[in-house]
């Protein structure tokens, strides 16, 4: 349904927020969900909070991909209506879990795998380093080689973060002949040792890697990470990628580092404010390959998302009086 459409009186009123492809319905099968309640798909996103509210103001569910849509107490508190957030993911730190149990609203989540994240760094690593898109632009435009690309055997990938994601990033780049060396706050020899990699500090890696990948959950320690004195210490032929949370890195120190050739070049897929500004810098700044927070954004992740979030919101439906 198009996102300007009200929502219908009804029993119950779903609403599907954020489905940018229009795709939230043809990738799992809601009639069973649609026999029983009234769904309303919105594919564009609002970023005004009384917006937001004026909008989900008649529906008692109101489901969510991972974080477009923060769902913060100034919001949930003025929904009355409100019974049950459906959220993707195993988790989403842009939903107030206080204030929805203040009010008794369920939170519901989904499976998650983070194999699509996996490839997307892997992809952005290798286009980076191979200037696919400018090559590419090259050739669709009549001409034919201009740069010299970057191997990966034989080079080093640091990885800031060996978690969930990080280990496996560590596999790939072992596969390629890499040189794995990793830091975080809470990280152990033995740790890096299980996923083929050295521990070392951070001013380490930052010296030493070729690729700088960075693999965190974000939180108050992480938030900044990545700023001027961490750029000063890479090589100025090293490559940051950037797949997990955009306020990890400074955003005004990686354009500095892009402007100023402390850096050979940059790739990420998440941003300070998601969707990017039109105006933006990382629109348009040399030696940047930004793609729109697309790690999560597959087939096969978004048809067990939304499976999913039919089966959590039937389970509610089914447990209403």
């Amino acid at each position: 349904m198009s996102s300007n459409t009200p929502a219908p009186a009804h029993a119950v009123n779903i609403a599907v927020l954020d489905d940018y492809q229009d795709v939230a319905l043809k990738l799992a099968d809601w009639s069973a969900v649609s026999a029983r309640a009234k769904v309303v798909v919105f594919n564009d996103h609002l970023v005004d909070t009384d917006a937001v509210v004026e909008r989900l103001l008649p529906f008692d569910v109101v489901c969510v991909m991972r974080e477009r849509t923060p769902l913060r107490r100034a919001v949930i508190e003025r929904l009355p209506r409100l019974k049950l957030i459906a959220s993707t993911a195993t988790r989403n730190a842009s939903i107030d879990a206080a204030a929805a149990a203040e009010r008794g609203i369920a939170v519901a989540h989904t499976s998650y795998t983070s194999a699509p994240a996996i490839e997307l760094t892997w992809a952005l690593i290798l286009a980076g380093a191979r200037h696919l898109i400018a090559e590419n632009a090259s050739l669709r435009a009549g001409g034919w080689q201009r740069h010299i690309g970057d191997d990966m055997a034989g080079q080093t990938l640091g990885l800031i973060g060996l978690g969930s994601i990080g280990s496996q990033i560590a596999k790939v780049g072992l596969a390629f002949g890499m040189n794995v060396i990793a830091w975080s706050q809470n990280l152990t020899a033995d740790t890096c040792a299980a996923a083929g990699a050295r521990l070392v500090s951070k001013e380490e890696l930052l010296r030493q890697a070729d690729v700088v990948s960075i693999h965190l959950v974000l939180s108050a320690r992480t938030t900044g990470l990545i700023g001027d004195a961490e750029f000063s210490l890479m090589k100025p032929t090293a490559r940051l990628v950037n797949t997990s949370r955009g306020p990890i890195v400074v955003e005004a120190a990686l354009i500095r580092a892009l402007a100023e050739g402390k850096i050979a070049g940059a790739a990420i897929d998440v941003f300070d404010s998601e969707p990017l500004p039109p105006d933006h810098p990382y629109r348009h700044i040399d030696g940047l390959l930004a793609t729109p927070h697309i790690g999560y954004v597959s087939r096969g992740l978004y048809e067990r998302f939304y499976r999913d979030t039919v089966a959590n919101i039937l389970a509610w439906l089914d447990a209403q009086p």
